[in-house]
């Protein structure tokens, strides 16, 4: 464990910016801040499939007209079912400055034109989208004092996204379909650039991954050429959360995700700002244009620089320098080393002194079947219309479908679970006293099943291992202070539970959700951002921490012997009744065997 200190501690390193541009920043402010009013005022409603949002779409082709910028204006549209809207048709637009012939490159400047409706959105984002329009613009006209246009070494596409505020559709679309998509140098994403709070550099993907490192501090030095203050980024306690458990509400995460360099500039925080106030009145002038002029002189160093590879990697940002993702995530993996030792010397130690672990084996058997089909009916409700559907990206907090808990829903599903745990619980009653000996195994056969459950999270990623970590260290104990009064014993158990709450605190606070948290999450499974895989795995620790919980409040008993058992309820004796009669008249109709032909 202490080499692995050692090596995170050699892998910081402080990622060198790229140079500034040759050519001062001509970025328009007055321009842009007019632009913003404009769409905003115009089209306040842009919400996907809103007439707002079509007509939103034909303003930004009408301030870039080809015949007088030159511009390579494409267009795409396509349809998409999102929670809260149902089916709704989308459409993203590029205009491309060509730069030189001999160049494949591509630099991605980008922002999302939509809002979610209930305010004119001026700062979300119709700040990002005028800013957008100016960069084309300046990019297409000359940039020089002399006039001489001079064309740039890599093409420049800017991108105005459909779907930006409902998970950032408009960015997995280009992501998944555009031409451009194998060519991506790097990407920038303007989102809410006029608003009151400090600038923030925006890093997380979908994946566990993180942007290009130089990228980033260009970025960091561009912005703070312009601003006079470093921006903010997330707490790297934040960044681990984000990679344990990949999620961002901002563009760039699609692209992260793909392996191509994003950053998103924002003034939004975490979270982009709320709906509410969002006018014109509240937009900060001074703020969108050292933003705006931040983007470009960050475009100027990439167009001109050499020494920024395509490519993502993974690391912690601290303050100027990184730690590489590699070595935090060995440090994880040594931390679960001792557990892992511990629990194999326990096991073996039931096996020495003859501890029968069937029973306990079988406890867990039938609350990992309870959560599993819990699992299951949650799955058969999402096909029912119960939850939320559509297409598998994170909703905007902001949005009614983000905290709106169905509540028949979530009332059939509690009922149908409830009758589930009596039919289980019938097998986990306590009928007589349990000796010390059924309890260390009732302990055992749950750690062990969290070790399985930690080497799985392990193989497909490490950095979950941040939520699973305190709990097998604390719970690690449990056997040992068995003879200790239970208030003792479950609070160690709670202990253990810091790790999830950390995702639900992160997911509440961050992102604003409050006590929705647990919901929100949910609805991340039901529309299926967290992928099956992930949820089995949460499933079945929750099966291992439910066994732990009961042993350690003096609640835990083995799996029945048939003697043991009490007479079947009339649900079991009916499906007893069922499968016998059906193998008896399987039997009835399977066919003789015929004799063996005679020979000789």
């Amino acid at each position: 464990m202490g080499l692995a200190f050692v090596l995170l501690a050699f892998t910081i390193a402080r990622p060198a910016p790229l140079a500034k541009p040759l050519l001062p920043g001509s970025f328009d402010t007055a321009s842009a801040v007019a632009l913003a009013d404009d769409l905003s005022t115009e089209y306040a409603d842009r919400a996907p499939g809103s007439a707002g949002a079509l007509s939103a779409w034909s303003w930004f082709q009408d301030q870039l007209p080809q015949q007088v910028y030159g511009l390579q204006m494409r267009s795409s549209s396509w349809v998409e079912r999102v929670p809260g809207l149902g089916k709704v048709r989308l459409r993203n637009i590029v205009a491309v400055a060509p730069g030189q012939p001999n160049s494949d490159n591509v630099i991605v400047v980008m922002a999302h034109r939509d809002d979610i409706g209930t305010s004119p959105g001026t700062d979300d984002n119709a700040s990002g989208t005028a800013a957008l329009i100016e960069l084309a613009r300046a990019y297409a006209q000359p940039q020089s004092e002399s006039g001489a246009h001079v064309a740039s070494p890599r093409k420049i596409v800017f991108l105005s996204t459909d779907g930006g505020a409902y998970g950032g559709l408009g960015a997995a679309h280009f992501v998944a379909h555009s031409i451009y998509r194998n060519h991506i140098l790097a990407v920038i994403n303007l989102d809410a650039i006029g608003g009151p709070g400090p600038p923030t550099i925006q890093i997380s993907g979908d994946t566990p991954r993180s942007p290009n490192a130089s990228l980033v501090a260009t970025a960091v030095a561009r912005i703070a050429e312009q601003t006079g203050v470093a921006p903010q980024h997330v707490s790297p306690l934040g960044q681990l959360v984000d990679l344990a458990f990949p999620y961002t509400l901002y563009e760039q995460g699609p692209f992260v995700a793909a392996g191509v360099p994003a950053v998103t500039i924002t003034t939004g925080g975490d979270r982009p700002p709320a709906a509410f106030g969002d006018n014109a009145a509240n937009l900060d002038r001074e703020r969108l244009g050292q933003l705006g002029g931040a983007a470009q002189q960050l475009i100027g160093s990439l167009d001109q620089g050499f020494g920024l590879a395509p490519s993502t990697a993974t690391y912690v940002w601290v303050g100027g320098r990184i730690v590489r993702g590699w070595a935090i995530e060995l440090v994880l993996i040594a931390l679960l080393v001792p557990f892992a030792v511990a629990i194999v010397d326990l096991y073996a130690l039931c096996r020495r002194n003859n501890v029968s672990m069937r029973r306990a084996a079988a406890s867990l058997r039938t609350r990992l079947l309870f959560w599993l089909f819990a699992g299951l009916v949650f799955t058969c409700f999402r096909l029912l219309g119960a939850w939320p559907t559509g297409v598998s990206r994170p909703p905007d907090p902001a949005t009614t479908v983000a905290g709106d808990w169905p509540a028949w829903a979530l009332l059939g599903l509690l009922s149908v679970l409830l009758a589930g745990w009596m039919l289980s619980r019938r097998r986990l009653m306590v009928r007589r006293p349990v000796a010390p000996e059924e309890e260390l195994a009732g302990y055992t056969v749950a750690l062990v099943a969290l070790l399985v459950l930690a080497l799985l999270v392990t193989a497909t990623n490490p950095f979950a291992l941040l939520f699973v970590l305190p709990a097998l260290h604390a719970w690690l104990w449990l056997p040992q202070i068995r003879i200790a009064r239970p208030p003792v014993r479950l609070g160690l158990f709670a202990i253990g539970l810091i790790g999830p709450a950390l995702l639900l605190f992160s997911m509440g606070w961050r992102y604003g959700l409050g006590f929705d948290a647990p919901w929100y999450l949910l609805e991340l499974v039901g529309i299926g951002y967290v992928k099956p895989l992930g949820f089995a795995i949460a499933l079945a620790g929750t099966a291992a921490a439910f066994q732990l919980a009961a042993v350690a409040a003096g609640r835990y008993a083995p799996y029945p012997d048939a003697s043991e058992r009490g007479p079947r309820g009339p649900f079991r004796e009916t499906v007893r009744t069922v499968v016998v009669t059906t193998r008896a008249r399987r039997r009835d109709v399977e066919p003789t065997a015929a004799p063996p032909a005679p020979t000789g």
